[in-house]
């Protein structure tokens, strides 16, 4: 089984997110978590898809992995909120959060995570992405989930896991945990992918 592949290597994952910790210690995987400061550029004509996958490796790059030891894995994680064909990141204050809310109000949008997972050997870097469906808020509904929830450091302003997700969110379409911000199914194939990788390498 995979679990018991993985208790042979040292796992750090580079995020401060709390969301990406609950979901990978729920996954079942030990690992201990290593924050790099990026400057998260881009080129903005590049497609969502491109943008997640690339932040995603930027989150590594400082990281100097020829010094660890071959058994170490690294994973980084990036997700952004596309709403009518314009990304939105994490509010910088209430103003910014409540526009980003009545827009995400009675609308679908697309939430894109970008995911690498890499040794000092190799790296792979893959994508998600899932539809949300959110019902009409009231001001008084935003304004209520900005007060008690403080959502300052989710993509979107919003946390779906919050009360926010219990009340206004009428359809999800793909993975739920990509909406949280770690998309748990494509990690747990990424990982699967890069052990298999490992040990063909060993066998030439």
């Amino acid at each position: 089984m995979l679990l018991n592949d993985l208790q042979q290597y040292q796992i750090y994952l580079a995020s401060k997110s709390p969301r990406r910790k609950e979901l990978l210690a729920g996954m079942g995987v030990d690992f201990e978590v290593m924050t790099t400061d990026v400057e998260e550029t881009y080129d903005p004509s590049w497609s969502p898809e491109q943008i997640v996958m690339h932040l995603s490796r930027l989150k590594l790059s400082p990281i100097d992995m020829a010094q660890y030891d071959p058994k170490t894995l690294f994973i980084a994680c990036d997700t952004i909120v596309v709403v009518g064909g314009r990304i939105i990141g994490k509010p910088k204050d209430e103003t910014e959060a409540r526009k980003m809310l009545h827009a995400l109000s009675g609308n679908t949008h697309t939430v894109y995570s970008g995911l690498t997972v890499a040794t000092p050997q190799e790296s792979l870097t893959d994508y998600r992405a899932t539809e949300v469906v959110f019902d009409e808020l009231t001001d008084e509904m935003i304004q209520y989930y900005i007060d008690t929830y403080q959502p300052y450091d989710k993509a979107g302003s919003y946390g779906v896991q919050e009360w926010i997700g219990y009340v206004g969110i009428r359809e999800v379409r793909g993975s739920y945990y990509n909406v949280m911000g770690l998309p748990t199914r494509l990690l747990w194939e990424m990982l699967e992918d890069t052990l298999l990788r490992i040990k063909l390498s060993y066998l030439r």
